[in-house]
């Protein structure tokens, strides 16, 4: 059987490379998954006859886009903008927009077949999707923002819709830029719908929308933590990144009793032995999230810390490390030092932050680890609950949100052990995140014919 399955593995993934050749990202992300899934789609005959995995990497559209702008110089810009509908079995197509120089075809393909499993395991009517541009919003005024952001709507507008396809933020893409896209498409299609996530509460958006993903982050790592009679309390967290999910990732690991030891961004990371409370994470969000500033500013403001540039915080010495900056922040050999240091539990806030490498180190030494399209679900299910809100037209209350995110992180936690425990009782949250996202996915397309 396993030279069966290898042989589907490698038959597969030649055929998925000379379709799509360059496209590392996609690459990986469709490998780890093919990985997990072999098994059960070679003991699933019908899986096979329909080409399910086939047609499930193969995207049902991509929307590819010139978008043009003026700088405040008055000179003349254009940047590529880009929507990958990839699978609406389940629903309409859900995922968030990322504006960031690296955006291109090969990533967002990977976010959006991601999504699809991620949206899946939710338990919410919603499929697969993402789009962005390689715009850069760092340095650019408002000004420049809001025009980028409305040429970008012009011509997406004709390809969304509350019934159809759900954008939401991502990388680059936080309430400034939402707003702005938000008002375009008011504008232009003359409606007041629930078409984008992410909203102003005071226009649509819902509690808790912004907390989510880190807030989500946390119950799925303390899920995980409870399979060993362990939790947060006590315990020294690092975590990456300094945006919304690394944010919120810092409060609720603070508030379930860990201490934070560092935040980082592009240019480097800050080591904090004392912890950041919560007044230091109240000037980490006003310098990111209003003065767009860098995390080195919060060494110069508090002597406790130290600030290494041009470098990532997996040598620091932790017993939870939470990645919640972008993909492939986290190498094989970050993942030894982590495992060296005495580190027990992984938990993913970004998208496929570990490299296959590092993956493979956490598993083999026993770590307690988990997929970002398990354990950072909790920000596209709370955009779920905004969609829902939106089409009954209420809204409910931050303890509601809190108490619908923990449960439905509960429930994902719950259906990665049913499909990823393995002989010897170690929890595979891979296998168990890919399977248990698949079954609901290809059940709906065996049931919906070829199309």
């Amino acid at each position: 059987m396993e030279k069966q399955v290898q042989k589907y593995v490698d038959d597969f993934m030649a055929n998925l490379k000379a379709k799509n050749p360059g496209e590392k990202e996609f690459h990986q992300a469709v490998q780890e998954v093919v990985e997990s899934l072999a098994p059960y789609i070679l003991e699933n005959p019908q899986l096979q006859k329909m080409k399910i995995m086939e047609r499930m990497t193969e995207p049902e559209r991509v929307v590819m886009f010139r978008v043009p702008w003026l700088n405040d110089k008055g000179e003349v810009e254009i940047n590529k903008g880009y929507r990958v509908q990839m699978n609406s079995a389940i629903g309409p197509y859900k995922g968030g927009i990322r504006f960031h120089a690296s955006v291109n075809l090969s990533i967002l393909k990977f976010l959006a077949f991601e999504q699809v499993f991620k949206n899946s395991l939710t338990t919410l009517p919603m499929g697969g999707g993402k789009g962005g541009s390689d715009f850069n919003p760092k340095g650019k005024s408002d000004n420049e923002v809001m025009r980028f952001c409305q040429s970008f709507m012009t011509e997406l507008q004709r390809h969304i819709g509350q019934d159809t396809d759900v954008p939401a933020g991502d990388i680059g893409v936080g309430g400034r830029e939402i707003g702005f896209m938000f008002g375009q498409y008011k504008r232009l299609r003359n409606e007041f719908t629930g078409t984008l996530t992410g909203k102003g509460l005071g226009w649509g958006g819902s509690p808790l929308r912004p907390e989510a993903t880190g807030y989500g982050t946390c119950y799925f790592a303390q899920e995980m933590l409870a399979t060993r009679g362990d939790s947060f309390k006590g315990k020294t967290v690092v975590i990456s990144g300094a945006g919304n999910v690394a944010q919120y990732a810092v409060e609720k690991a603070t508030q379930l009793g860990g201490k934070v030891v560092t935040m980082s961004d592009s240019n480097g990371y800050i080591y904090d032995p004392d912890g950041i409370d919560a007044d230091k994470l109240a000037y980490v969000m006003e310098l990111k999230n209003v003065f767009r500033g860098r995390i080195k500013e919060y060494a110069e403001k508090y002597p406790s810390a130290q600030y290494f540039e041009g470098q990532r915080p997996w040598g620091v010495k932790c017993d939870i490390a939470m990645p919640c900056a972008t993909q492939n922040e986290l190498n094989g050999e970050e993942a030894a030092m982590l495992v060296k240091n005495g580190c027990i539990c992984v938990a993913e806030g970004a998208n496929m932050p570990s490299t296959p490498e590092a993956i493979e180190i956490f598993q083999k030494n026993g770590l307690l680890y988990s997929p970002g399209k398990a354990s950072n679900a909790g920000g596209v299910a709370t955009s779920g609950l905004e969609m829902t809100q939106n089409s009954i037209r209420l809204k409910w209350t931050p303890e509601e949100v809190d108490a619908k995110l923990h449960s439905i992180m509960k429930d994902i936690h719950a259906a990665c052990v049913k499909y990823g425990t393995e002989p010897n009782g170690y929890i595979n949250y891979v296998k168990g995140a890919n399977i248990a996202g698949f079954i609901k996915v290809a059940n709906a397309m065996l049931a919906q014919g070829l199309v």
